[in-house]
């Protein structure tokens, strides 16, 4: 959506019959649609005229503007945190700056196709580091109307774009060795649907995406709740993100990801993963290249400070996988869970049929507005002051 909002504000600043006319973006007055405005024109504003997030969200709340509804999780109860413009603009920002994203090279075909549940329902979280996806099923077929793709349907995709390990969150539905038989590690971390993960979890999970040599393709049952919240350990750990840029930064990429108290378990774990991470890069800049396995050495150092006691942990991860039955046990027992309800939702969605960039025939039409529907319009020269000859 981002994409597509920018390609056809940008076409219209191109357009030759347009140059003499004032540009203006608006949208009703129902509180959504107007927090989802707010975010298109202000991410513009940040990618394009390279506003900052402050000064784009300024502009947004100048003149008698009321506030912005906040966006919340794809969770079914209530709300409990709240995701502001201001929070998903700086997560666009960080995004940008660590080169997570260029809408030059950006495939939104390809970004459309994959997100699909009948096309392997996946995201680039981290290109070429991290891709989020849905858990595959043992064999493929389609269940309540929902799509289900077994793991060899993945391979081609993962193969061509150098995934070689893949992290399984969700109970044991297919065998793992259909994955290593291939080619790919294969490691399984289980916590319960809807939950957080455990400190030793989060850590073998760290310790296995900073020793993979490739992407790392992560899955629990939906591939958003789980999957969202170790990731996010991760890019917080190693690029510094806060609790909020990156649940925003990640819910921009597949949307529906980190869900209900995974949300707080990512802001208080945010002062411990920033201070591993500058532990983790302070190390690597002391460590001479011919140490060897360099990540090795510092992620076994890190789970030593950590931890306290390095054969304590392991005792306790070895606990965990030998107690892993159960907890699996647990989650069926449930009946349907949360992942249950958010894929059947995802597979509910319409599929986009335009091409990239492309306008229909209608886009170049006025849009008619019935009289009982009000508008709120944001000039595009609340943000430009040259690039548009306005009058």
């Amino acid at each position: 959506m981002v994409y597509r909002y920018c390609c056809k504000l940008n076409k219209k600043l191109k357009s030759y019959s347009l140059s003499r006319k004032k540009i203006v973006h608006y949208t009703c007055f129902d509180q959504r649609k107007r927090a989802n405005a707010a975010f298109l024109i202000g991410a513009y504003a940040v990618i394009y005229l390279k506003k900052t997030p402050e000064e784009a969200y300024r502009t947004l709340l100048s003149g008698s503007t009321p506030p912005y509804l906040p966006f919340r999780d794809a969770s079914f109860g209530n709300c409990t945190y709240n995701l502001t413009i201001l929070d998903c603009l700086q997560g666009i920002r960080k995004g940008l700056q660590h080169g997570f994203f260029d809408f030059e090279t950006f495939d939104v075909d390809e970004y459309e196709h994959y997100e699909r549940v009948e096309n392997g329902d996946f995201n680039w979280i981290v290109p070429g580091k991290f891709l989020a996806f849905s858990g595959p099923h043992p064999k493929s077929k389609i269940e309540n109307g929902y799509p289900l793709h077994a793991p060899e349907a993945y391979f081609p995709y993962f193969k061509k774009h150098n995934v070689t390990a893949v992290v399984r969150l969700n109970k044991k539905i297919y065998e793992a060795k259909r994955f290593t038989d291939a080619g790919f590690q294969h490691h399984d971390l289980f916590f319960i649907d809807g939950s957080t993960p455990s400190d030793a979890i989060v850590r073998r999970f760290l310790s296995i995406c900073e020793n993979t040599a490739g992407a790392v393709a992560v899955h629990c049952k939906a591939g958003l709740g789980r999957t969202g919240t170790l990731i996010a350990c991760y890019v917080m750990k190693h690029y510094r993100f806060t609790h909020a840029e990156i649940i925003a930064w990640i819910r921009i990429c597949r949307p529906g990801s980190i869900i209900g108290p995974q949300q707080h378990f990512l802001e208080e774990k945010q002062a411990s993963l920033w201070v591993q991470g500058d532990i983790f890069r302070s190390k690597l800049k002391s460590r001479p290249p011919s140490e060897g396995s360099i990540n090795k050495i510092l992620s076994s150092l890190d789970d030593m400070s950590i931890g306290g006691n390095l054969s304590k942990l392991q005792n306790m991860e070895r606990f965990g996988e030998n107690n892993l039955e159960e907890d699996e046990d647990v989650e069926m027992k449930n009946g349907i869970t949360q992942g249950d309800k958010l894929r059947a939702l995802k597979s509910q969605r319409q599929p986009r049929t335009s091409p990239s960039c492309a306008f229909r025939s209608d886009d170049l039409k006025g849009h008619p507005r019935a009289v009982s529907q009000p508008f709120s319009p944001f000039s595009l020269n609340m943000f430009l002051t040259k690039a548009l000859p306005l009058r």
